[in-house]
């Protein structure tokens, strides 16, 4: 994994451009840390790619939503428990 800081985004374009060529991707850094990602792409691949990433971020939400599920005792209800909380939340919007 090649990381590579904010400014040279900023201040050398051509040498970021030529690193994302030679690595693939690259990880790019704010003060040390991690905060995008950069994948090099094809003229004709652009909106595959970018379905392929918005799906793996859905994927990586459902995951964490059924962690969090899991770290409450939510994933042990009962279909009744689950029935009575969707009817208690319906009741609350009206």
């Amino acid at each position: 994994m090649t990381f590579v800081p904010y400014r040279v985004l900023r201040n050398t374009p051509g040498e970021l451009r030529k690193k994302l060529k030679e690595a693939g991707h690259l990880v790019v850094t704010g003060e040390g840390e991690p905060f995008a990602v950069m994948v090099s792409v094809e003229p004709g691949e652009v909106e595959q790619v970018l379905e392929i990433l918005l799906r793996l971020r859905a994927q990586q939400a459902v995951r964490r939503m059924r962690e969090i599920a899991q770290e409450r005792g939510l994933d042990r209800l009962s279909e009744a428990d689950i029935e009575a909380e969707i009817r208690a939340a319906r009741k609350e919007r009206k």
